[in-house]
């Protein structure tokens, strides 16, 4: 089985004051997570498309995913968890009740991460089945420095061996269950990233090389800009 992960757990508080969490606030008059899961869907790949949200917005996101998508077997709308990973068991634990095997991929990718690209989505499926646990990221364009204090500069590192990091994070189901699963609960609150936790277990993390377009959509800013996006490929 093959199943993109749509973790809509945030409440986007650096969004500010909004009615409702950030994947729910509107791109060309559509919520952001019709926008998300359209890309799934779009490229054919997966056999399902299961999304962890908030419990007190499942029967909220189920509406709106049928009123602008439609019906569609391959959504699934399930009650996440209380944390990124936590969602991301939720998920894998109902691929396992649909009869998912320890080789099957999970596709995981943020709510909020609308302008997710086919080749992307595909590009991760690829190097998961290849590698086991592939993370998305681009290149470094502007210089990094590094600061203790937030102050004054204590490192320029060599530009050439940072990225930035994205979504997807791709991996084989079993992998997670079992790093996952070994951490101590302490380590859970900390380790909320999944690929460092695959990282931290031993593993090679393929790179799938992102795009500057794939944006996380979390302040006003991030919003203005995807407004512009989105109007630019609706003019065309």
């Amino acid at each position: 089985m093959i199943a993109g992960g749509i973790l809509a757990g945030g409440v986007g508080k650096r969004m500010g004051y909004t009615e409702l969490p950030k994947q729910f606030l509107t791109l060309g008059q559509r919520p952001i997570i019709v926008h998300t899961v359209e890309k799934f869907l779009m490229s054919g790949k997966f056999d399902k498309v299961i999304i962890g949200c908030v419990k007190s917005y499942v029967d909220h996101t189920r509406d709106i995913l049928k009123k602008h998508i439609g019906e569609d077997d391959r959504i699934v709308v399930i009650e996440g968890g209380a944390d990124r990973n936590g969602t991301i068991a939720n998920i894998i634990a109902h691929m396992r009740a649909l009869g998912a095997d320890d080789g099957s991929i999970l596709v995981s990718h943020d709510a909020v991460r609308p302008f997710v690209s086919t080749r992307i989505l595909e590009d991760n499926i690829a190097a998961a089945e290849r590698s086991g646990v592939c993370d998305t990221a681009i290149p470094a364009y502007d210089t990094i420095v590094r600061t203790k204090d937030g102050r004054f500069l204590d490192e320029i590192p060599v530009r050439s061996e940072f990225w930035r990091g994205q979504t997807p994070q791709s991996f084989r189901i079993k992998y997670f269950e079992d790093d996952y699963g070994a951490l101590s609960d302490e380590d859970k609150q900390i380790l909320t990233d999944a690929c460092k936790i695959f990282v931290l277990a031993g593993r090679k993390v393929e790179i799938v090389e992102g795009e500057p377009y794939n944006m996380k959509v979390t302040t006003p800013y991030d919003l203005k800009i995807g407004e512009a996006m989105v109007s630019e490929v609706l003019d065309d």
